[in-house]
């Protein structure tokens, strides 16, 4: 069963490699940080990493995120701890596991994960029975999801404006505040899709995960510690309690 849940966005600059000392969104830095920090301490067996992929699979618990295709002086370094890459010869990891790595490395956790990906053309049946089978892995699972809202709200969003992403934010942000499984689960896929909210595979994980779908179950206490779109794109960190 589900210990603890973390929900966090996956903009490559949460990687301070990308950055240096440049303070470049701190708040939401601190924010995935502490809400991490917060997952690590649930003593879980387990730590499972859902995120957006090419297609539905797990990936090798050493991978870490190759920074150069973002970074041309990173070339050669992975995400995570300072001098501590991946395996070799194994395989960079898709950006929101990357990311999720990145996050359980800088809190010192050191415990088994899964890295598990998800195809954003998965159907919200499929994502909800994926989710059910992580929180079955053990009696103890942390769970971190990693994904974005709509990156169209603004004419400087990658996606330039479309003037459906903020309600669709604003009810993707009242499902999470309010533990509305639910209302995660019914999520439109074609919608999310046109509006390149990422997250939207990776939220329905965490809804089967929960309990929200199909066997309604007591919603969780959800604690936000950061919303706000930088960039025309929609960011949320959250803790999630399990009833």
């Amino acid at each position: 069963m589900i210990a603890r849940a973390v929900l966090c966005p996956s903009p490559p600059l949460l990687a301070r490699e990308l950055t240096g000392r440049a303070l470049v969104l701190p708040e939401l830095r601190d924010a995935c940080a502490a809400a991490v920090a917060h997952l690590v301490k649930a003593d879980s067996d387990v730590v499972a990493v859902v995120g957006a992929g090419d297609g539905t699979t797990s990936w090798d618990e050493d991978g870490r995120l190759d920074l150069s295709a973002y970074a041309p002086s990173a070339t050669g370094k992975a995400a995570g701890t300072p001098g501590t890459p991946g395996t070799p010869g194994t395989p960079a990891l898709p950006l929101a596991l990357g990311l999720g790595a990145l996050l359980l490395d800088n809190a010192g956790y050191t415990g088994p994960r899964l890295l598990q990906a998800v195809g954003e053309d998965e159907p919200p049946r499929t994502c909800l029975r994926l989710g059910e089978s992580l929180a079955a892995i053990s009696p103890r699972v942390g769970l971190l999801i990693v994904g974005d809202g709509s990156a169209r709200r603004g004419p400087s969003a990658p996606g330039h404006f479309d003037e459906r992403a903020r309600p669709f934010d604003a009810e993707v942000a009242r499902a999470i505040s309010g533990g509305d499984l639910a209302a995660l689960a019914a999520l439109d896929p074609a919608l999310a899709r046109e509006l390149m909210a990422t997250g939207r595979p990776a939220w329905q994980v965490l809804a089967g995960a929960l309990g929200g779908a199909p066997t309604p179950a007591p919603p969780p206490s959800v604690e936000i510690l950061y919303a706000d779109d930088p960039f025309g794109i929609a960011y949320l960190v959250a803790v999630f309690e399990p009833a």
